[in-house]
């Protein structure tokens, strides 16, 4: 066997194992990459405004980018907002309610909004709508807040947290009945959701950053 023959044995021992390996790296590369922070709820989705004493409340994990609500103003309207709606802003329930909150419109007009199908359309609008009724009825319960927060009505420990979601769900005078004759005057809506629940499900979040106002209102124009 020539020294030529011998060469071209050992090469095609190298070739043909490389020419297999490019073949695989371009099968795969032409694979599309999936960008799993496609996937992760990140801070960037939250329309909301925290001060910086509420904002070590709430963490990030800097590796994965994703946001870590704890106990926050924002985890509050985010679970409320689930419940009421899955977080949907489009959404107009069987008795008329609208958005991601599932405002009435009654409620809208006390707050300043006035056309319904542009509220329905802005997320914007609706997170604005949920912070201005929340600070009202916080004015509304500001003294029974002082006075019942801590107490129990009907095996629940009430709190700041869970006073807001009831008066979210019925209203701040059903709200102040109910906690007035403790437990004893109650309030169901139309679908069967007590304020009881409501109460029980909602405590125990950080709303120390909604601040109480009398005539709270949506600046139409921010």
């Amino acid at each position: 066997m020539s020294h030529i023959d011998v060469n071209l044995k050992y090469v095609s021992y190298i070739i043909a194992p490389l020419l297999v390996t490019i073949c695989l790296m371009s099968l795969f590369s032409a694979q599309p990459k999936i960008d799993y922070k496609d996937y992760a709820v990140t801070s960037e989705f939250f329309d909301y405004s925290v001060s910086q004493t509420i904002s070590s409340n709430i963490t990030e994990n800097k590796n994965s980018e994703v946001l870590f609500l704890d106990n926050s103003y924002v985890a509050f309207k985010e679970a409320i907002a689930f419940k009421e709606s899955q977080g949907k802003y489009a959404v107009i329930n069987t008795l008329g309610y609208l958005g991601k909150y599932q405002f009435g419109v009654s409620t809208l007009e006390v707050l300043g909004i006035k056309n319904p199908q542009k509220f329905l359309k802005s997320p914007a609008l609706q997170e604005k709508a949920f912070l201005a009724n929340t600070k009202r009825n916080k004015w509304v319960l500001r003294r029974d807040i002082k006075r019942f927060v801590g107490k129990k009505i009907d095996g629940i420990r009430v709190t700041e947290s869970g006073i807001l979601a009831a008066a979210h769900l019925a209203g701040p005078g059903s709200v102040k009945r109910y906690l007035r004759s403790y437990g004893a005057l109650g309030f169901a809506d139309a679908y069967g959701t007590d304020i009881t629940s409501y109460m029980r499900k909602f405590s125990g979040y950080d709303t120390s950053f909604v601040i109480p106002d009398q005539k709270s209102k949506v600046n139409l124009f921010e």
